[in-house]
């Protein structure tokens, strides 16, 4: 004797991507959450930390900063004041600050001056 078995959609992916709260799809998301966690910051701990690393990079050292939780823009510009009290280059990668060298003193006194609490972390 056959059962009588409801149609019921196991998977599909004609509608794209659900929305977890309200299942609908993310696009017609009716309880508001929708890319709600997109474009944030994060505070993080509130610590700016710089870390001394040469792994990867032919012994070469980099002082790392990370945790300054800015707008790109906001980051760019710390990037270029620290290259330049530093006398050195650098580059921006995520979050991260990356300046050539071995400068964690100075970038260390430099973000207390601005305010910033800082810790040297690593090696």
């Amino acid at each position: 004797m056959p059962r009588n078995r409801t149609k019921q959609t196991v998977y599909s992916t004609d509608k794209g991507r659900h929305c977890d709260n309200c299942n609908r799809p993310k696009t017609d998301c009716a309880c508001g959450t929708r890319g709600a966690t997109n474009n944030t910051v994060s505070t993080g701990d509130g610590i700016v930390r710089i870390q001394r690393q040469s792994k990867g990079r032919a012994g070469k050292p980099v002082s790392i900063i990370t945790g300054l939780n800015l707008e790109a823009a906001e980051l760019k510009k710390i990037a270029k004041q620290l290259k330049a009290k530093c006398g050195v280059g650098g580059t921006i990668e995520q979050d991260s600050i990356i300046i050539q060298g071995d400068n964690r003193d100075t970038i260390k006194s430099e973000l207390e001056s601005r305010g910033y609490t800082v810790k040297l972390a690593g090696g």
